[in-house]
């Protein structure tokens, strides 16, 4: 569950993106009736395709950045560790546990 400071920061960036991809294409309009050619036209059209996907970069990282922001620090793994980084008996070749699936024996298997 998000919390409502997250989801209010989240808000305020889509904002901005907004804003950021309503400049863009003002800017991109008045670029075009200053062009004299067909290459200065494509060329603000580019620019303007570029400059939204920068705002949508920026929106996903502010997203990212607020997700990170807000969760919780979690002390200690409680004797556990995540599967595959326990050190494996000596002389072993291969792990002693499945890394997958189910145990052998089990009835689904």
């Amino acid at each position: 569950m998000h919390s409502a400071k997250e989801k209010l920061s989240n808000v305020a960036s889509a904002a901005k993106e907004h804003v950021n991809i309503c400049t863009a294409k003002v800017e991109e309009k008045a670029e075009k009736a200053a062009a004299r050619t067909e290459k200065e036209k494509k060329i603000a059209v580019e620019r303007r395709k570029a400059k939204e996907a920068e705002a949508k970069m920026e929106l996903h990282q502010a997203k990212a950045r607020h997700a990170a922001e807000n969760q919780p620090v979690v002390g200690g793994t409680y004797g556990q560790q995540p599967v595959g980084t326990a050190a494996p008996m000596a002389g072993a070749t291969a792990p002693t546990y499945p890394l997958g699936g189910h145990r052998p024996g089990h009835k689904y298997m």
